[in-house]
Parts: structure tokens; sequence; C-alpha cells
């Protein structure tokens, strides 16, 4: 790992030789978790969101973090994982319990496994009931555990569907979960009400299902009567995660016109190698104003002036035949204007990433006062 991109991950991680990042679908109620050792860089990604693919990686390439696995607590019935979508991108492993059978799994996985990453390592145990290939992920200090479906905050997952059983499940959360130590912090696979994050001793306490002096009748009782509709994705998703995120036929492939890159914030970036090498057959839009465009900063050859305010009231001097890459002096005006471009139906448009100052600094030609 680069010297920059570890103390960008560094300071991520606030000081700690362990960044955790908690990500949220809205979509699905769906938390994807990303963990990484700062020491080397290395991370994994957990319950990955198919449709949240270019988020998630455009996190790992801004931190800088090489993934070695993309992780699934289960075969999921409301979404589709997207951990083929990782693998293909970042050449990580797709690790998921063995008896889920599913293809493509790389890292297949059962109760003990230890799942490394750098000097950490994640504790894969076995937590059937909500499904029979449900596992659960423990940090190796204990301080931390990912439970997925198997056991929510102040509630848990389903079982009647994909081989649940009441018993099972009140056997795994008990037996192997609230078996942990008290301050153990809990992640769960989903929440609806905006919680994000429980611990062993709140959920052994006040949990609906099983907590307090709830025994494994009660919870039997409750799981057995709540009368739940079927997910209303689980005829797409249980297919697709049965082929670990693999579009049925097809291929994941790159926009046609640009190797494009989605930065966190969701915008899409070019570097400036690939605008470089296809200079010709680009429209570079500077949208600074004119006194910077003929000041000292310089301007890279060829490139047109449209300064930010005029954008839209200019929009038809932009030729219709070559795609965009719009240029400022950092990449911050040049975004915007990106923005802009797109919501006036422009679609072969991208951000230059690093905008100027990263063009000059990497020595790719400039004409102006800057030039050398």
């Amino acid at each position: 790992m680069e010297s920059g991109s570890s103390q960008v991950l560094a300071a991520a991680a606030g000081g700690s030789g362990l960044l955790l990042r908690q990500l949220f679908d809205a979509d699905t109620g769906t938390f994807t978790y990303l963990l990484a050792d700062v020491s080397s860089g290395a991370g994994v990604l957990i319950d990955a969101v198919f449709e949240q693919h270019h988020r998630d990686l455009a996190l790992i390439q801004e931190l800088g973090i090489d993934l070695v696995a993309c992780l699934d607590t289960h075969a999921h019935a409301d979404h589709v994982t997207g951990s083929w979508l990782m693998h293909q991108a970042t050449g990580s492993a797709i690790g998921l319990a063995r008896n889920a059978r599913a293809a493509n799994v790389n890292r297949p996985l059962e109760h003990g496994d230890r799942v490394s990453f750098g000097v950490r390592h994640l504790e894969v145990r076995a937590t059937p009931g909500h499904t029979d290939c449900c596992l659960t992920y423990v940090l190796d200090d204990r301080s931390m555990a990912f439970t997925g479906d198997a056991l929510l905050i102040r509630g848990c997952g389903r079982c009647d569907f994909q081989q649940g059983d009441a018993t099972t499940l009140y056997r795994s959360i008990t037996e192997q979960i609230l078996t942990l130590p008290d301050l153990c912090l809990l992640y769960p696979g989903h929440d609806y009400t905006g919680r994000s994050v429980s611990s062993v001793a709140e959920e052994r306490a006040y949990n609906a299902r099983l907590g307090g002096k709830a025994n494994e009748r009660d919870f039997v009782g409750f799981m057995q009567n709540m009368k739940l509709p079927h997910p209303h994705r689980i005829a797409q998703a249980l297919p697709a995660n049965l082929r670990s995120g693999r579009p049925d036929g097809a291929t994941e492939s790159a926009p046609a016109w640009a190797p494009l890159q989605r930065s966190f914030a969701g915008l899409p970036e070019l570097s400036p190698e690939w605008v470089a090498e296809h200079r010709s057959a680009l429209t570079l839009l500077d949208v600074r104003s004119r006194e910077e465009f003929d000041g000292p900063d310089g301007r890279i050859p060829g490139s047109l002036l449209i300064p930010l305010p005029e954008l839209e009231q200019h929009r038809h001097e932009l030729p219709t035949e070559t795609p965009v890459v719009v240029v400022c002096h950092s990449g911050s005006r040049s975004a915007l204007a990106t923005q802009q471009l797109q919501r006036l139906g422009l679609e072969r448009v991208a951000n230059l990433r690093g905008g100027l100052q990263r063009w000059s600094d990497e020595g790719y030609p400039m004409e102006g006062e800057r030039a050398p």
C-alpha cells in the first residue's frame, strides 16, 4: 500500500488499527460492512449488495484497501449479493457457507474457519435456523460480531423458509452469539427503523423474542405464529445468490466509451492517464473563469472554456459527437459541472480526477503560463 493511501486509511480508522465502515442500502434495509487492517491495508467486505457495487468499490479504492474477501452471512432472499461483481473488480475471494452449494464460491466456509486480513481475522461460526447456511463472523478479539439475519436488533431472522427452523435458530443464537462477552458489539444484516448496532448484554436482556427470562418454548411459540409474507424479491434473489450474484448469462462490462470510475460520492471520473491517451477523441471542457483559463495555472491544450456559471446557458456549444471530460483546478467545480450536464441529459460525460493540479503534477501537456 502506498504511503498516501496508508495515511488516508489510518485517518479514516480514527487512529486505531482497525477500520470499520457500516454502509446501508435503503431499498432493502441491508447493512454492508467494510473492515480493514490499517497496518497492511488488507480488508474484507460483508454482505455486499449488487446495486451498491459502484459505491462500495469506490470506497475501497479511495481508501487504498486491498480487498481479500467478499463474504456473505447466508444466501439472501431479499437482495442480490455483490460478491461476484467485487471479485471481478478486485480479485477478492467469494466466501459463503459450504453447505449453501452456490456456484462461483472460491472460499467455502465452515464452522471454526478463519478469514484473515492482514494481522486480523474473523472467526466463522455456523448459526443456522433462519436458513441452514447462516454464518456469524466474530472479530478475533471478540469485540464485535456480524450476525447477518440470525440475530437482529431486538429481533431475529424468520424461520419459515429456506430450511429455517426455530429450535435450531434459538440454539444458534444462545450458544454461538449470546455466549460472547457482554461488551461485544453486534452488527446485524438488516434494520428497518434506524437502529445500527447492539451488544450481547442488550440482546440478552431486551430482545423481545429470546431475551430476559424467555426460554426455548417461548421463542419457538413466537416464531411459529408470525405469519409473515414471503420476501417480494425472493424469486429473483435466491437464484442469483446461488450464482454468488453473477448475472445470468451475462458479465458486468465497463461503459462502452471509457473505463469510468465512480467516486464514493457517485461521480463518474476518468484518470489523467486515460484522458491523455485519448485526448483527440474527447472534448475537454474547462469550467474555470476566463481569468483562470488565461492565468498562471495554464490550461490543457485544445480545451474548450465555458465558465461554470454560464454552463447551462451555453450547453449548446458542446459538440454532440464526442464525450465530454470536465476540468477545473482541483476537480471540485468540474464535479458540480459534471452533475449539471448529467441532469441536462448528457450521457457521455465524466470528471477529470484530481483536476488540472493532478494533470500537471503527472507531467501531461499544459499551455499558458504554467507550461514548461
